[in-house]
């Protein structure tokens, strides 16, 4: 399937890679939409992401939700949104200067919904939006469109460089630095990690 194909078929299902709600404790910010997620009508739908195990397992939800569950990500103090919403079958697709003009949206889209704090799965939308190639894992000390800012391992099935336990560990001092003001931080308890 080509790639104008592949939009044509995302938009005949009315896919929406934004899931919103005000005041919020983070927004989960992927790269862009993969073409899978777009066509299935829901984010990290491929059965190889591992977005939805490492959110129950760092225990930001207290059950796994699957990817036709990702409205009820707002009842957890979640949302997801994209940096560029141009759906790929890769990442790599995505050129560097849509992440430069794509920093205006995403910068209001922040304001907007004023969240606790803006999470970017993966480092190359952040670095390339600032112009800065030497970013760390985990809290950004800047914040991003006044928002505290955290860049974690992309979940992607295709990022092997990450093992689910380290996707894990650092999904979960996210959540850790989060708990002291977390909205939800009564209604999710910890998961045994052998049920997930």
């Amino acid at each position: 399937m080509k790639n104008t194909e592949w939009n044509q078929a995302a938009e005949s299902v009315g896919y929406e890679s934004d899931i919103l709600a005000p005041s919020l404790d983070v927004i989960f910010c992927g790269l862009n939409p993969a073409l899978s997620a777009a066509i299935a009508g829901h984010n990290f739908a491929n059965g190889n992401n591992r977005f939805w195990k490492v959110l129950h397992l760092a225990g930001f939800t207290d059950v796994r939700l699957q990817p036709q569950d990702e409205q009820r990500l707002l009842e957890y103090g979640c949302g997801i949104t994209a940096a560029v919403r141009r759906p790929t079958k890769k990442a790599a697709e995505v050129l560097p200067d849509e992440f430069r003009q794509a920093r205006i949206e995403l910068e209001s889209k922040m304001r907007s919904y004023a969240p606790r704090s803006i999470a970017f799965l993966g480092k190359r939308a952040l670095s390339l939006m600032i112009a800065q190639s030497d970013l760390h894992w985990g809290h950004f000390p800047k914040e991003f469109a006044g928002t505290m800012a955290w860049i974690l391992p992309n979940p992607s099935g295709l990022n092997r460089g990450f093992t689910l336990d380290a996707l894990v560990n650092a999904y979960s001092k996210l959540r850790i630095a989060l708990a002291p003001h977390k909205s939800l931080q009564s209604k999710v308890t910890l998961p045994d990690r052998s049920d997930a």
